[in-house]
């Protein structure tokens, strides 16, 4: 490097005056990182009510199966070691839970009761019961993944709204295409979360790094479990119902404020923001409003439609593909009944959609396993 002549001395009545030059970028976002510290933009909250959930999964499980009190019904229970806690045999329920009678009396979803009984509090209760340990494990490890991580970024307010509101979506579409069946589980509810995870990321995309790559990974993982639910045996509607709920709610729920104002907003005294920002883009509060305005008219309509017995698959002839798609592997109806009924007091008209046969019984017990074996019987 050449040397340079130092510089002459100045006269006595010289002024010299040094110019500092102006930071760069980088240089004016370290010194902005010096002035804020360690803030963050926001808030971290301590995730308590997720766990909540997966304990209270858990012991509703457990009392479920010593209502079911295998051994006082069966004598091929499976761990008879555990005595009523025992499971029922394996051709009856392979996922190691209780039976279908014990489901119903714990509050699984069945159509028929929530039409002629009015008993809409199914389409809640059933999302906090299993069929299995297996299934109740899959679920509270999908629960656990997903749950703590948007608890600690939304607090547990709107995740747990979310999470009720969207099991309570996943359920009313699996009443309205599936009315033959009882239902349980919280995937709903789960998809609800996964649903919101992406409309979430969506309305807030401004503020997010490496934001295409977080869509597509969100996107794929969301495909699969949705193919997953085209197998048969698998509520694909309450699945899909979820989700689509979720997606909404999170455009309600998740939206978040702008960087800069929120930056501007916890400025320390002194700071000179370098420009005003609003605290929300406009296109976020469209999202919200829409969002807001397709969930009441969904809940609504759907719960008008459940409950005046209407069947969506009379509107709606391919939609029970969304469910399962037959293969040479599997057969979608197997264990399924298709059946169209009428009843006029304890008069049951039934017919079979399978085969057109037609029946009249006349019924002590309406339940739906009752309805079940008609409908099976009917059709065999």
């Amino acid at each position: 490097m050449a040397k340079q002549d130092p510089p002459a001395p100045s006269s006595a009545g010289e002024l010299r005056i040094k110019v500092q030059p102006q930071p760069q970028p980088q240089q004016r976002r370290r010194r902005e990182d010096d002035v804020y510290g360690d803030f963050r933009p926001f808030k971290r909250w301590a995730s308590w009510l997720v766990p909540c959930f997966v304990a209270a999964n858990i012991m509703i499980f457990g009392v479920t199966m010593y209502v079911n009190n295998c051994p006082r019904n069966s004598d091929s229970c499976v761990a008879r070691f555990f005595g009523r806690f025992s499971f029922q045999p394996l051709k009856e329920n392979p996922l190691l839970g209780p039976s279908s009678d014990t489901l119903q009396k714990m509050g699984a979803l069945e159509v028929i009761k929530v039409v002629r009984r009015r008993q809409v509090w199914r389409l809640f209760t059933c999302i906090w019961l299993h069929a299995g340990v297996f299934h109740l494990l899959a679920n509270m490890l999908s629960l656990l993944f997903i749950g703590i991580r948007l608890e600690q970024e939304f607090g547990f307010v709107r995740i747990g709204l979310l999470y009720i509101m969207a099991g309570f979506g996943g359920s009313l579409l699996s009443a309205l295409f599936i009315q033959y069946s009882i239902s349980v589980g919280a995937s709903g509810a789960l998809f609800g979360l996964l649903g919101s995870m992406l409309s979430e990321l969506i309305t807030n995309w401004t503020i997010y790094a490496n934001k295409f790559a977080a869509l597509l990974t969100l996107i794929f993982i969301v495909a699969i479990n949705l193919a997953v639910g085209l197998l048969p045996h698998v509520d694909n509607f309450a699945h899909i119902g979820g989700f689509v709920s979720g997606f909404l709610l999170g455009f309600v729920f998740l939206i978040r404020p702008q960087f800069g104002w929120v930056s501007q907003k916890n400025a320390p005294p002194g700071h000179i923001p370098t420009s005003v920002k609003s605290k929300h883009k406009t296109y976020q509060y469209v999202l919200w409003v829409v969002s807001l305005i397709l969930l009441i008219i969904g809940f609504t309509v759907g719960l008008v439609m459940l409950l005046r017995g209407i069947n969506a698959n009379d509107y709606c002839s391919w939609c029970h593909y969304m469910s399962c798609i037959p293969s040479s592997k599997w057969n979608c109806r197997s264990g399924e009944m298709y059946c169209q009924t009428s009843q006029i007091g304890n008069q049951l008209n039934m017919t079979c959609l399978t085969n057109g046969k037609s029946e009249m019984y006349i019924l002590s017990d309406d339940s739906t396993a009752t309805v079940r074996k008609l409908c099976y019987k009917l059709c065999s």
